[in-house]
């Protein structure tokens, strides 16, 4: 059964590698090309981000297949080994806290190298290594204990019932709805300062374009984004009375009061779409049938692995196969968040003008870095937005490119 599992896992990997070097490839080749969106010195350098964030990558999906095969040829064992002397319900939770963080230790150098090395050699990172020290502990301890609240619920579950494995995928979710709706507010406590949007004629256009939609927050809010990041975004936070209107500072200062309105009704069409609803229930039903999977694994895993069917090696098999599930979930995920973005756009230009939303997107691939085309197979496993090319046209822009969007043959990846 480990056989089967490390073969699938393999597999998984092999597509996953392949997908991201035709994806190299590509992008190797089409920033040698007519530039598209960019000014040609940004369009080559918005290219080499994109290939060098890529093989940063390669490697890490390298390291996660390491340390999956790690975990089940006997790492598995030896933290059940570790941990058994304690009792419930440290016994459940310490083994698979352990795992998870032993697993961000070992990708710890891959993340500082793309933070203070590959960020900061393209202009993004604005964060001290005291700041990026400061974020790991606070996510760390917010991990640990977060983490640990939802190892023992679920582990009370299995050892109460026999459909555990129905009543723990309920038990997640409730966590995953909590998580929507408390995200902004943790976030301020503990990461960005948020404080209220001063802009009094931006905040009046900002609350008369949610009342046209019937969007109802706890206010507009501003996040000091830009002492970690230059890259701009915005987002909707926070379910039910804990929404809230969160402005990357960066954004504020990139764009028009009009095109910042034409985002925030790109934001607002998801809302009125039901969007984020619509998303928790695919994140459910994924969910649902990983769960359903676990419950109905046979004994005979277990007995490889050489440890009991105890609920935190259920929770450390369940947490070590779900990437492998979720990248062939995406693409069906992932057409349904494309068909969303598209429908987001044209309310979007309904309310905020579709020449503000064309500049804004303008502004944002280029502010960004963001390489404006990828390979189709890419876009099939990996995006959860169109390219912006295709946002542009459907919003009326003509754009023209040399680039044949097909499989590259040959497909460099230097």
């Amino acid at each position: 059964m480990i056989t089967t599992l490390i073969a699938l896992y393999s597999f998984y990997i092999v597509i996953s590698l392949y997908v991201n070097v035709m994806n190299i490839g590509f992008i190797n080749q089409a920033k040698r090309k007519q530039a598209v969106l960019l000014d040609s010195a940004t369009f080559l350098e918005a290219g080499n981000y994109a290939v060098e964030k890529a093989k940063l990558g390669l490697i890490s999906t390298l390291i996660e297949y390491g340390l999956f095969v790690v975990w089940m040829i006997g790492g598995l064992l030896v933290l059940d080994e570790t941990f058994m002397q304690f009792g419930s319900p440290l016994g459940e939770i310490l083994p698979v806290l352990s795992m998870i963080l032993l697993s961000s230790l070992v990708s710890l150098p891959l993340d500082w190298i793309m933070k203070f090395k590959l960020d900061e050699k393209y202009g993004f990172n604005k964060s001290t290594v005291g700041q990026y020290l400061k974020d790991m502990v606070i996510s760390t301890v917010l991990t640990v204990i977060i983490g640990g609240l939802v190892v023992w619920g679920v582990a009370a579950i299995m050892e109460s019932s026999q459909l555990w494995w129905l009543w723990s995928f309920a038990f997640i979710m409730v966590i995953v709805v909590l998580i929507n709706m408390l995200f902004p507010t943790v976030r301020a406590l503990f990461f960005d300062k948020v404080t209220p949007l001063e802009n009094s004629d931006l905040r009046e256009k900002i609350e008369e374009l949610m009342t046209k939609t019937g969007f109802q927050s706890s206010g507009v809010f501003v996040s000091d984004a830009s002492k970690r990041d230059s890259r701009l975004n915005a987002y909707f936070g926070g379910l039910g009375k804990a929404k809230r209107v969160i402005l990357y500072d960066t954004l504020i200062a990139k764009l028009t009061p009009q095109e910042l309105i034409a985002v925030l009704g790109h934001e607002l069409g998801h809302f009125a779409h039901g969007d984020l609803y619509k998303n928790i229930a695919m994140v459910g039903a994924m969910l649902f049938g990983v769960f359903a999977l676990l419950g109905n694994f046979p004994q005979e895993l277990y007995l490889e692995l050489g440890v009991a069917q105890s609920p935190h090696i259920v929770m450390m098999v369940f947490v070590l196969i779900l990437p492998m599930i979720s990248f062939f979930v995406m693409p069906l995920m992932g057409m349904v968040y494309r068909h969303n973005e598209y429908e987001a756009d044209k309310t979007g230009a309904h309310l905020g003008g579709a020449e503000h939303l064309v500049n804004a997107l303008k502004k944002l691939v280029t502010e960004n870095k963001s390489f404006p085309l990828s390979h189709p197979l890419y876009r099939f496993f990996y995006t959860t937005h169109p390219p912006v090319v295709d946002r542009l046209q459907a919003l009326g822009v003509d754009i023209t490119t040399d680039i044949i969007e097909d499989f590259c043959d040959p497909c460099p990846v230097d």
